[in-house]
């Protein structure tokens, strides 16, 4: 079963003579303790092309030391990465190959860099001798697979123990420069191991001619792909908020498709498009479980116990637990599908050879303008309709369209902003917040259907239905004010100088 973590570290230039400074000086450190030597031995797997390196990510299996087994680190911001370990074996652990999958799709994993390590290791420890940190003076011997090709080097390592402030790392930098010891250029013992025997990843391509249009929407379109692929690995692991996050990225890709069609060709976009709505659909399950059971929890936490009658936490948490082992399958089952491999390499090869028309050729400014101010028209002329209606079925219903029209208005300002600077980002702001009511009055809207299952449930087994039917009012009043608020927010979106800016 695979482990995770937290590995928060710093790396420093040294050379096999280079002495490390008294730490014990270190504000918080009272002893520092020789560990004495390891001899570690870890080969490092990629693809043939350096995928993984090419995204920071490691894969390795090592022998040596307290973790021998297999790992893949993740970055998750400088000097930080998560590790996911799993017990030493010959071939790579099923569960981390999936992990890698978004970024290795069908390519073969083969081994790209062995490093032994002489790791010379000295603890640092508090006054009750409690784990601060753990330096070691690594000497390293790295050789290129298959080529051969060898490189050595001495670097000194500073990691972290668990749940210790950073700032220690701070005070030991300080501590180590004024010894002469500076920090590393390069981020990893694989980054350097690959800059000194050959050739690294290679770059991105080009996005194309600065300031055109085209550029300006490929490099936003670039950017959702390669936060599907990154999001991907987080998914798997089920962290917070990264179902939400990856469908996010699947509506702006789908949206800048829709709104930049004078750019890209919908002829192409529109079938990619239509495979990134099932991908946000299948993820949408999950987060929309998510939304509903963390809406409906407060309600009731909210309420008096006297008004909770019947067992209605107890209710509450075997649906959600029903559903939410229900909508992981699906998430996992469409991430593990030959569908999803396959709008990846879509993705990859509409960057690599994009469908641009004339207009992609022409200054960005004025064709993204015009694209902004189309989906702010459209998204204020459902906004009109929706509000004509009588309340009810038919209003919220087009209260949700008028819902779908603000994200993508906000998200068309967002693919702007590089381009139209603060015009753009003052719009996308003022559009979010009659985003965000639009989907409040929609949360509450599911929500009711939600809790009229419940009362028809409770009633039918004999139960009290009065809780769910307090819910019931509560969530119709919740939406009657977010409908009230509406107009207001809609005319602060829609001042004529917020679009007019856009071409100043």
């Amino acid at each position: 079963m695979a482990e995770t973590k937290r590995e928060i570290e710093r790396k420093y230039e040294a050379t096999g003579g280079t002495p490390v400074p008294d730490l014990s000086r270190v504000p918080g450190v009272s002893e520092v303790v020789d560990r004495g030597v390891m001899e570690l031995d870890a080969v490092y797997y990629d693809t043939p092309d350096l995928r993984l390196a090419a995204d920071a990510v490691t894969l390795r299996r090592r022998t040596g030391g307290s973790d021998a087994g297999w790992h893949v680190k993740f970055p998750v911001a400088a000097g930080v990465r998560d590790e996911i370990r799993a017990p030493l074996s010959d071939t790579l652990p099923g569960e981390l190959a999936g992990l890698l999958r978004s970024r290795v799709r069908d390519a073969e994993i083969v081994p790209a860099v062995r490093l032994r390590s002489a790791r010379d290791v000295r603890h640092l420890l508090d006054a009750d001798g409690a784990l601060l940190a753990e330096l070691s003076v690594d000497t390293v011997h790295a050789e290129r697979l298959p080529e051969g090709t060898k490189a050595t080097w001495t670097e000194i390592e500073v990691e972290l123990a668990d749940d210790i402030d950073p700032a220690l790392l701070d005070a030991v930098e300080k501590r180590l420069r004024k010894a002469g010891i500076h920090p590393s250029a390069s981020p990893s013992k694989l980054a350097r191991a690959l800059a000194e025997t050959g050739t690294g990843p290679q770059a991105a391509p080009a996005a194309g001619k600065p300031g055109t249009a085209g550029t300006a929407v490929l490099a936003y379109v670039r950017e959702q792909a390669d936060a599907i692929v990154a999001l991907d690995p987080a998914v798997r692991r089920d962290l917070p908020d990264a179902v939400h996050q990856m469908r996010v990225a699947c509506r702006r890709m789908r949206s800048a498709f829709k709104t930049y069609r004078k750019v890209l060709d919908r002829h192409v976009t529109d079938p990619v498009g239509d495979e990134l709505k099932w991908l946000a659909g299948e993820l949408g399950v999950a987060r929309d479980q998510e939304v509903l059971d963390a809406r409906l929890r407060a309600r009731v936490a909210d309420l008096p116990p006297a008004l909770v009658l019947g067992p209605v936490e107890a209710r509450l948490r075997r649906r959600d637990a029903a559903l939410a082992r229900n909508a992981r399958h699906q998430v996992l089952a469409a991430l593990d599908s030959a569908r999803y491999l396959t709008l990846l390499g879509t993705l990859d090869a509409l960057l690599a050879d994009p469908p641009l028309r004339k207009a992609a050729r022409r200054d960005a400014r004025p064709v993204l303008a015009r694209a902004v101010r189309k989906d702010h028209d459209r998204l204020g002329g459902r906004i009109e309709h929706a509000l004509s209606l009588t309340p009810g079925h038919e209003r919220d219903l087009a209260l949700h369209e008028a819902r779908k029209a603000a994200k993508r208005a906000r998200y068309a300002a967002d693919a702007a902003r590089p381009a139209l600077g603060k015009p753009a980002k003052r719009l996308s702001k003022r559009v979010k917040a009659v985003q965000s009511l639009l989907g409040e009055h929609q949360d509450a809207v599911v929500a009711r259907a939600a809790l009229r299952e419940f009362g028809i449930m409770a009633h039918g087994v004999g139960e009290s239905a009065f809780t769910w039917g307090l819910l019931y009012g509560r969530e119709e009043a919740a939406a009657d004010v977010t409908e009230r608020e509406l107009p207001g927010a809609w005319a602060r979106a829609s001042a004529p100088e917020l679009t007019a800016a856009l071409t100043r």
